[in-house]
């Protein structure tokens, strides 16, 4: 895939760029190299300065930088705003908690002082996708710079602007030369950088393949990963639900980012006593929202899948589930087959082996199941190979909780919406991947945890 700028609304290419030469990358990993030998040894108070002034760029620049994500990959501008923000929320998080989260850990034993040392590791390949461009990198970012690592990003090819905008956003901040670095590179690269002995670890977010890709050549190289892969967060709706309020609810889970979010709701679990009612109040919220021009409309909904081959994939998900017995309760779909905008869909009917059964729908289709009880409910839910998120709405706050323990999952949220933040681990089960990040776990993944023991000298 060539790396250049689409806009996706528009469906034209706004920019083009050359990949990085074998000189180019070398040169990359060269100065990361150095710049972990001194970086490492910095203060957390000076790291925190410079982090904090990260955050200030973000947060004083918004809507040049929520520009470049909507012209890039097609979100609206005031998502694109809010994606800056949280991001700003991160940097301003890590400066503030870092070094809390790795200070030694005194263990009582038999020595005179024995303790946990959490130390840097080096430099940490990053490959990150497009659909939130600029969060999914400074969520590894902020955490991995602040414990004394340099970041390397390989980013989505069709977000190529945002890439080097990130990396001018640590480089206004101050930071020094090769602590974040951005490579323009194709998905062909990735391996001979895992490969190559500078590199120490590596964390991706992305699909299912991909993540399987990478950890089998890291696991060969005996390097860790961090995987967030994929997602079919189930909504569970139980019968004694606000069947108005929540459907409102639903139609926005369902459409955060278009739908292209790995924490979006897909799989809509209904008991059987309510699901009717949802369903007509469900269908009536999604065909309201609205959609247009993402750099133009700050009244819109949802925008374009940032691609017109991901609106096909889409299509092609929906006409084979179909053609499997799921049934089309609202068509939505492409109006045009060669247009990235994809109405919202729901489908029902869908039974175990069907493609909508199966696989992630990365896109504004609703899944919707019927369940016979809460414990029926939670076994459709369970019953995937993801484990990302999920929600509970029920008026009885002890039974949502109680039932959030049953469901196979990273998170759980009862009576809200799945979302992420910088003090909670963000990460799933299955094949969702595994790893955690954000809070006080995330910044602990890529540190050696080192045990220090002292004993008095012998006399």
């Amino acid at each position: 895939m060539p790396i250049q700028t689409l806009n996706p609304y528009t469906n034209t290419v706004e920019k083009t760029f050359e990949p990085a030469s074998a000189q180019e990358i070398e040169t990359t990993l060269h100065h990361a190299d150095n710049a972990f030998r001194a970086w490492r040894t910095t203060s957390f108070a000076h790291r925190a300065a410079l982090m904090q002034r990260a955050g200030d760029e973000l947060a004083g620049n918004q809507d040049h930088y929520a520009r470049i994500i909507s012209l890039e990959m097609g979100k609206p501008l005031n998502q694109s705003r809010g994606e800056i923000n949280k991001c700003a929320l991160v940097c301003h998080y890590y400066a503030q908690h870092a070094e809390e989260f790795l200070q030694d850990e005194d263990i009582q034993t038999s020595a005179v002082r024995s303790f946990i040392s959490y130390e840097p590791m080096g430099t940490i390949l990053a490959v990150m996708p497009w659909n939130f461009p600029f969060w999914q990198v400074f969520r590894f970012a902020a955490p991995a710079l602040m414990a004394g690592n340099v970041g390397l990003l390989k980013h989505a090819s069709n977000v190529p602007q945002c890439a080097l905008a990130i990396q001018e956003v640590f480089e206004k901040a101050g930071f020094p030369k090769g602590c974040f670095q951005s490579l323009l590179i194709g998905s062909r690269e990735v391996e001979q950088l895992i490969k190559d002995e500078r590199v120490k670890a590596v964390t991706l977010t992305g699909s299912e393949g991909a993540g399987a890709n990478v950890a089998s050549v890291a696991g060969a190289q005996i390097k860790k990963t961090v995987l967030e892969l994929g997602g079919s967060d189930a909504f569970i709706v139980l019968a004694d639900a606000d069947v108005e309020a929540v459907a409102q609810k639903a139609a926005s889970a369902r459409l955060i980012n278009t739908g292209q979010s790995c924490i979006a709701a897909k799989r809509f679990i209904l008991e059987k006593p309510i699901a009717e009612a949802f369903m007509a109040a469900f269908s009536k919220n999604m065909q309201e929202k609205r959609t247009g021009n993402p750099l133009e409309d700050e009244d819109i909904d949802y925008g374009p899948l940032a691609r017109v081959d991901l609106a096909q994939e889409l299509t092609e998900q929906v006409e084979r589930s179909v053609a499997a017995g799921a049934k089309l309760y609202l068509k939505g779909g492409q109006p045009d087959p060669d247009s990235a905008l994809f109405h919202p869909a729901i489908l029902t009917d869908i039974k175990p082996g069907n493609p909508a059964y199966e696989e992630e729908f990365f896109g504004p289709v609703a899944l919707v199941f019927v369940a016979e009880d809460a414990e029926d409910a939670v076994r459709i839910a369970n019953d995937s190979p993801f484990g990302l998120g999920g929600s509970i709405w029920t008026r009885d706050i002890q039974r949502g909780q109680e039932l959030a323990r049953q469901v196979e999952s990273g998170a759980v949220f009862v009576n809200a919406i799945v979302a992420s933040d910088p003090a909670l681990p963000f990460g799933g089960v299955k094949k969702s991947g595994y790893g955690r990040e954000l809070s006080y776990l995330g910044i602990r993944e890529f540190v050696n945890q080192k045990t220090i023991w002292v004993s008095n000298p012998q006399e």
